[in-house]
C-alpha cells in the first residue's frame, strides 16, 4: 500500500465548480488513470487542507462523497484508501467519461472565442503530444 501526498490535488479558486467537487473529480481521474491504485492510502484530510489552504470540512465532504460512491473506503487506523471495487474501473470508456466535462468547458470557450473545430482539434493534438 502506497501513501500519497496532498500535492496530487490542486484547486482552481476562480472556478464556478465548488472546491469539494474539484477534489472529487480529481480523485476519480487519478484512480481511473491508475495514479491511485486499489489499496493505496489517501492523504489525510488535514494534509490536503493545509497544503491547499482549504477548510478541512471541504476536504471531508469530498472524501465522504467518494466513500458513499464506493471509490474510497475507510480503514480503521489507516484512514481513507482507494477501494478495491468495480466502481473504480479503468476502462477506456470510464476514463473518457471523466474527461467529458473538461472537454465540454473547453468547447464552450472555443465557441466563445469563435475558433473553428479544426483549429481547436489541431491545438488539442499538439498539447496531447507535449510532455507533461
Amino acid at each position: 500500500m502506497t501513501a500519497h501526498s496532498a500535492t496530487l490535488f490542486s484547486i482552481a479558486p476562480g472556478s464556478s465548480e465548488p472546491i469539494y467537487r474539484q477534489l472529487v473529480e480529481q480523485a476519480r481521474r487519478l484512480i481511473a488513470g491508475g495514479q491511485l491504485a486499489p489499496g493505496d492510502a489517501m492523504p489525510s484530510v488535514r494534509d490536503i487542507a493545509q497544503t491547499l489552504a482549504l477548510n478541512p470540512m471541504t476536504v471531508s465532504k469530498a472524501y465522504g462523497i467518494l466513500e458513499l460512491e464506493g471509490v474510497l473506503s475507510r480503514r480503521r487506523g489507516l484512514g481513507m484508501t482507494v477501494a478495491a471495487s468495480p466502481n473504480s474501473s479503468r476502462s477506456s470508456a470510464a476514463r473518457a467519461d471523466l474527461l467529458r466535462p473538461t472537454l465540454e468547458r473547453a468547447a464552450l470557450e472555443a465557441r466563445q472565442l469563435e475558433l473553428d473545430p479544426d483549429t481547436v482539434l489541431a491545438l488539442f493534438k499538439k498539447i496531447m503530444k507535449e510532455q507533461p
